[in-house]
Formats: C-alpha cells, structure tokens, sequence
C-alpha cells in the first residue's frame, strides 16, 4: 500500500546490495558503477543473461544486461539469523487483531530457516532477460520480454509494496504469449517490468526527492530508451499510482492506464474518513461499501503506512537487522490484503511468500523502500485520492478483497475517458500474484480498443 507524491525533488544516488553482479554490454564484465557491496562480502563473478527474444541493447545506449547471484555466505547468514530469533510470547487474542500470529509464523520461518531454496527463484529470475540502465543519475533494473508475436502492444507494468516482480511472474506468459492460454496473437504485449527506486535490484537512493512523479518520468525515459514511443502502462499499488502520475503528465506515446488500485475517493468522502466519522446518508451501496472499507483501513489497518510516512528509517533498523521482523512485517499485509480470510497460506505456498520476502532480504531493501512513503508523504495527499484524468484513456479493475472497492460513480468523477470498468469475483491487492488469468483477460480487454 502506498502514499502517492507528485512534485519532483533533487538528489540521486547508488543502492548498496549484496554481492549482486550486472555485466557490460561490452565483452568487458564490470560490476554496478557506483555501488559498493555490504561489508564483508565480496562480489560475485558477473555474467550476461540472455536478451529478449532476439533483441539486443544497441551500442551506446547505455542498457547493460543483468544477472543475480546472491553468495553462499548470505544465504548461510539468513539461516543464521532465523536459527538465531529471540521470539515474542503470543499474542493475547484468538485473531490477528493483534498482527502477525506467532502459530503462523514459526512454521514459516522454521521453513525459511531450513530448507528454503533461494537458488530456485534466482534461476526463474536470471531465465528472464534482465538490463540495468542508469536514467536520471540511478540505475534502474527492469526485465523485457518481448512477445513473437508482432503486432504486441508495449506495457510498462509496475509492482508494489510489499511487491517485486515476483508478484508480476505468474502474468508474463499469458501476457506475451496469449495464443497458449486463451488468447489471440492479437492480444499480445511486450513487457517492461522496471523495480522501483530503492527496491531490489535497482539503485538506492542516496538524497532524497525519487518521489512517485520522477519515478514516472524516468519509466517513461526507459520506455523511450527501448525503443518504445507509444505504449500503455499498468499497475496496482504504487504501480496504480505511477501510471496515474503518468496519466496526469500525459507524456506523448503514453496510450492508455489500466489500474486494479484506482485513486477515486473524493475529497469530502476522505475528509470524513481521516476523521472517523459515519458514512453520509445520501451514499449508494457501493459507495457506501467502499467507505465501510476504507473507514476500517484508515482506523484499523493504517499504522504500518503512518510509520514509513514518518520514520522509515526507524522502522528500517528492523527491517534491515531481523529477518523475521521483516517477514512479520510483510506477511501481516499479505494476509490483510489477500482474498485469503487473513490465511495467504490458502492461495501461495510457503516459498511463494519467501520468495517475496527474501528479494527485499537479500538486497537489504527494507529501509530505502520504505522511504517511498515518506516521499509521498512530502507532498501530501494519500494512497487513494481521487486523481483528475481527463482525457486519457483510463481502464480499471476492481477486486472484492482489494483494500476498498472503487465504485465507478467516483471513477466517473476522476476520470473523463474510462474505457473499461469491471468487477471481479475474487482475487485481491496482490492481483498478478493472486488471480494472474483474469488479470491477464482483463489486460487483453482492457486494451483492445488501443490497438
């Protein structure tokens, strides 16, 4: 969940990460420029991925393809520091109205502590063709697989918080290659998955001022850069607010959003909410839905997002020290946002959520992520604001367990050119990771009056 900025700031800067190695376009292997490894770790010998189904970055244009490889020792020193946790008691109620339940974390982390296979995923990342590319004084990573089909739309799609593109992993088949599951060739996309500013493998900001509006522009750069003039840009949580800042830039080429976490809720309705008053009377039942909702968010469900608005550092301290903090953390708004009865042990298996968890581990990305609130929270505003789109085109799906259910009525007064609008009957926040197939059919939907 996220906290939308708009205003630019300056400052740039280089992520420290662990023993992750980039190699040049060139025959020459070069680490990250500008990035120093973690105390006491060396870095890894770097390799070239393969490219995008027959694309190549062209000389000069400053895209490096990417690889991962974690060393041992982390690996080692995460088992270490599981195997080592000073546990809390339990908590003192049946539910988990008190956070994370310690009868289901312990299994999950003796699972992460023992026999969880990082290599696994390292694998299943490196076999996507990944690059990294320095837009606006950062390195940004970002994967780009290309569809064979050749009339494929691009789309630049961007992951959340808690989020990587681990959730996005399930969708990039039946994305690009929809003939093999359902689809038509003409329902194809090309897909640029770029990580966040101070998220995993991208660089880490050193000043602050990476806010949601100069992250939007710098995708829109990468976009460029690919060779891309027109494309269509999707997302959910901070992906749903980065293409809406796009929308509102309205760069040239940007075609259309699709966002499964829409800003709709007026100004009056938020003023109400932040005080925790009643719903007003003259509210539909879907409007009044969402505001039962987002009533429980704000009373109940905001004190994570409170602290990183405020002190992600502090929280970072946590996040950067305890693996179990970090896991704790993350997987309390896995279950709250999930369409899994607050058990996401119903819908992803125990190395699903691990994986989630041990990208943002094993780059010690727990605090610079985090900042990503605090930037937002600079300029005001709030994760679901109404945001005026007039005339760009605007799809948007909405999934009953998202954290409240947009109804069209304040869609249609924040955006003057929907082109698509549906409920969903299941899935939740984490959309891709959850329902991938009715996100794709929604995608190729959504879409098709663009092409």
């Amino acid at each position: 969940m996220t906290n939308p900025a708009r205003s630019p700031r300056p400052g740039t800067g280089r992520r420290r990460f662990l023993g992750i190695a980039a190699a040049g376009v060139a025959a020459g292997q070069v680490g990250l420029p500008g990035q120093a490894l973690a105390a006491g770790t060396d870095q890894a010998a770097p390799t070239a991925t393969g490219t995008a189904a027959g694309w190549a970055p062209r000389p000069g244009s400053g895209i490096r393809p990417f690889r991962i490889k974690v060393p041992q020792r982390e690996l080692t020193e995460l088992r270490r520091r599981i195997q080592a946790t000073r546990w809390p008691d339990r908590e003192t109620v049946k539910d988990r109205s008190q956070g994370a339940q310690l009868a289901r974390m312990r299994p999950l982390m003796d699972h992460w502590g023992t026999t969880y296979d990082w290599r696994k995923l390292e694998r299943r990342l490196n076999a996507l063709p990944q690059y990294i590319t320095e837009i606006d004084g950062l390195d940004i990573q970002f994967a780009y697989i290309r569809s064979s089909h050749p009339d494929a739309l691009p789309m630049l799609m961007t992951h959340g918080w808690p989020g990587s593109i681990v959730e996005l992993l399930k969708v990039i088949d039946p994305l690009v290659n929809p003939t093999a599951h359902g689809g038509r060739a003409s329902d194809a996309f090309h897909l640029v998955l770029p990580t966040l500013p101070g998220y995993g493998f991208s660089g880490n900001p050193a000043r602050s001022g990476w806010n949601p509006d100069r992250t939007a522009r710098a995708f829109h750069a990468l976009m460029l850069r690919l060779g891309h003039p027109e494309y269509v840009s999707q997302g959910g949580d901070w992906g749903s607010i980065i293409s809406e800042v796009l929308a509102v830039q309205q760069p040239k080429g940007l075609l259309g959003i699709h966002v499964n976490m829409p800003g709709t809720v007026p100004d009056d309705i938020l003023r109400r909410l932040r005080n925790f008053d009643p719903a007003p009377a003259n509210l539909s039942a879907d409007e009044h839905r969402a505001y039962d909702r987002l009533l429980h968010f704000y009373r109940d469900g905001f004190g994570y997002a409170a602290m990183m608005n405020q002190s992600p550092q502090t929280i970072g301290y946590a996040l950067a020290d305890s693996p179990v903090a970090m896991a704790a953390y993350f997987y309390d708004k896995i279950a709250e946002w999930s369409d899994s009865d607050g058990e996401p042990e119903k819908l992803f298996t125990y190395d699903e959520l691990l994986d989630a968890i041990s990208l943002y581990w094993l780059t010690n990305t727990g605090a610079s992520s985090s900042r990503l609130y605090w930037e937002g929270s600079q300029a005001g505003g709030g994760p679901f604001n109404a945001v005026s789109i007039p005339r760009v085109p605007v799809a948007v799906t909405v999934f009953p367990a998202e954290i409240y259910p947009a109804p069209r009525s304040w869609g249609e007064r924040a955006f003057g050119n929907i082109i698509h609008w549906n409920e969903v009957d299941r899935g939740g926040h984490f959309a891709a990771w959850e329902q991938p197939k009715i996100l794709a059919e929604e995608l190729r939907t959504a879409f098709r009056v663009l092409r």
